[in-house]
């Protein structure tokens, strides 16, 4: 198999994954004439209503995934957690980008977080737990508070608790175990900011600028771009973290990284992301090359687009607590206004908590985009 063939417009791209993520990017690839087949656990979900074709199975059926990637040139995932032996299967007829080295690491918090502090990256500081008396060594390490996460899954704050007691740190154990946990220490940061970065079979890299984020509920709520003039001096070191950490993996596709900047203005990594991101949907708009598209000619092996940003942008995520009796919000003051960009994921369920779209909205710097954006959210 030829790994740096360039996979021309025209071809076929499968996506595992049939979320919102996918979509975006079935919209990408179809603008640049590519086919697109996904393979989800999920019908109708947003992307299989958009995708050329669909193929709904499970992930650890085999024969099901062999047939799959017989029908394409190349595959990419829009969420990290596939079960690995659906990229194994899949890449043995075709290339699968990210592929195993990636996504063994990402998935689990411990191999993500000594991987990286081992390649010399920072990271928030973390211990290993397995039982009580691992909380008790790590709360000595890492003071109170700290956070016990699941080594494997959970996103969106779910598989995670902040503890600040033995007593709580115990709870927390019988709740999340009794797999492997990960302590981190509790971060005084005064931000969240995450960097993307490509990079192809043949070697070149695209580092986006850093996008400033803050969470509601552990859920991303809002992303702005350009930084603020306090965050102006970190953004050279969180785009040198990100693009290192594109090469030392030897990352074939898109990865978000998700970075604390502490009260010393040091970023220190907090998760990776193997794929596009909620905080790189404002670069549909904002940007001349969005994530999704950057992501198509990542996987494809084309020359990777400029990430020059076209205005300052802010985006809101839509969440189903939005939704009143199962019935969509009156989009009207979006539509009427010139800069501001829905999206909505095609979603037919809404639930608190719940993505059911978002909302970009360009103007003349990020705090009046973030103002807008906030105002036409609620109506």
């Amino acid at each position: 198999m030829n790994r740096e063939k360039v996979v021309e417009p025209g071809g076929t791209i499968g996506v595992f994954g049939g979320g919102q993520l996918g979509r975006m990017f079935c919209h990408a690839a179809q603008r640049l004439g590519y086919q697109v087949v996904v393979y989800t656990d999920e019908a109708n979900s947003p992307a299989t209503q958009v995708a050329a074709h669909s193929v709904v199975g499970d992930y650890e059926d085999v024969d099901a995934v062999r047939a799959f990637a017989q029908r394409i040139d190349v595959a990419t995932l829009e969420f990290e957690n596939i079960p690995l032996v659906a990229v194994e299967t899949a890449q043995k007829s075709v290339p699968v980008r990210p592929g195993l080295q990636v996504l063994a690491v990402a998935q689990n918090r411990l191999v993500e977080k000594s991987t990286l502090k081992d390649f010399g990256f920072p990271v928030t500081p973390f211990q290993e737990v397995r039982s009580y008396s691992d909380v008790l060594h790590a709360a000595e390490v890492l003071g109170w508070p700290m956070v016990i996460k699941t080594a494997t899954g959970g996103y969106d704050g779910k598989g995670q608790r902040k503890v600040s007691s033995a007593t709580q740190a115990n709870d927390a154990l019988d709740v999340l175990g009794p797999e492997p946990l990960i302590a981190e220490k509790w971060i005084s940061y005064v931000a969240e900011v995450s960097v993307l970065a490509a990079r192809s079979p043949s070697g070149q890299i695209q580092v986006y600028p850093m996008f400033t984020n803050s969470h509601c509920n552990h859920i991303l709520d809002i992303t702005t771009v350009p930084a603020c003039d306090s965050l102006r001096g970190v953004e050279p070191r969180a785009i040198e973290v990100a693009r290192g950490i594109a090469e030392a993996m030897r990352l074939e596709g898109i990865i978000c990284v998700e970075m604390f900047v502490d009260q010393k203005g040091e970023v220190m990594v907090n998760e990776l992301a193997p794929r596009p991101h909620n905080s790189g949907h404002l670069t549909i708009e904002a940007f001349g090359v969005s994530q999704f598209e950057q992501q198509v000619r990542a996987v494809c092996n084309l020359p990777l687009g400029e990430v020059s940003q076209v205005r300052p942008a802010a985006m809101v995520n839509l969440m189903g607590d939005l939704w009143t009796d199962g019935h969509a919000p009156d989009w009207s003051r979006v539509f009427c206004h010139p800069n501001a960009h829905l999206h909505l994921y095609g979603k037919t369920q809404p639930r608190p908590g719940r993505k059911m779209g978002h909302l970009t909205v360009l103007a003349d710097s990020a705090e009046q985009a973030a103002q807008l954006a906030s105002r036409l959210r609620i109506g």
